[in-house]
């Protein structure tokens, strides 16, 4: 009934009013978020995999028979995050082509870098990603000193990236990085319209892992065929 407190019902049963209200709402631009009823690990792994490569954060797990409890946290409603994944088992080694400035405590250093893959094909460095953590001061404070000899002005014709950055760099300096995963990218031109079409590859929570590679010719670092690669191994991982 209209007016009543549908707070103490089981979580299904206030969904299904809720489908109602909706469906009846046929001008409205609303739409009740997919479910899928799960009883076992396997299941919930794989609608958990459809989910990320649709673009989503993640589920929520909710008890069929729970009621709403406003700001409680308890096992009837669980987020589970992509971030909380790990399916990367390599560190790539990537080369650093641009940068931002940083602000706060890190003034006078730079707060991002723009990574890139080496594409052996297009012999040109392609974005992937930007990486701001695992850099302790002293590493700002090195990284700056050894990119001071290869700023440009401008995008260098070796590199293919649609972001704007503060500053460019010749590809010269590798680095080694971490990430939770591989994910697909609108922004990024490592792998581009290889797996889906305007879409190109991307690491999730990329990290510093504190290891410049010195020894590292940019041409020896990791391609954009390794990453596809990669990526199309995380896939097979996650349905397995």
């Amino acid at each position: 009934m209209e007016g009543e407190d549908k707070t103490s019902l089981p979580y299904a049963t206030r969904r299904q009013i809720l489908k109602s209200i909706v469906e009846k709402a046929r001008e409205s631009k609303l739409r009740i978020i997919p479910q899928k009823v799960i009883d076992n690990t396997k299941k919930l792994e794989g609608f958990m995999s459809r989910a990320i490569e649709a673009g989503c954060e993640g589920l929520m797990l909710k008890q069929l028979n729970s009621p709403y409890r406003a700001g409680a946290r308890g096992f009837a409603w669980i987020k589970i995050k992509r971030e909380y994944r790990s399916e990367i088992a390599d560190t790539p080694e990537l080369v650093v082509v641009g940068a931002l400035f940083g602000r706060g405590r890190r003034t006078g250093n730079y707060g991002a870098l723009l990574l890139a893959s080496y594409s052996r094909r297009y012999n040109r460095f392609k974005s992937i990603c930007k990486v701001g953590s695992g850099f302790k001061d002293e590493d700002l404070e090195s990284i700056w000193e050894q990119l001071k000899a290869y700023v440009l002005p401008e995008l260098d014709f070796e590199v293919e990236s649609t972001l704007n950055m503060d500053v460019w760099f010749r590809p010269k300096l590798v680095i080694e990085v971490i990430a939770s995963e591989i994910t697909l990218s609108p922004l990024h031109d490592t792998g581009l319209n290889s797996i889906r079409s305007g879409f190109g590859l991307s690491l999730r929570f990329p990290k510093f892992t504190g290891k410049i590679r010195f020894d590292k010719n940019p041409e020896n670092a990791t391609t954009d065929a390794e990453l596809i690669s990669m990526y199309k191994d995380q896939l097979r991982a996650i349905k397995t």
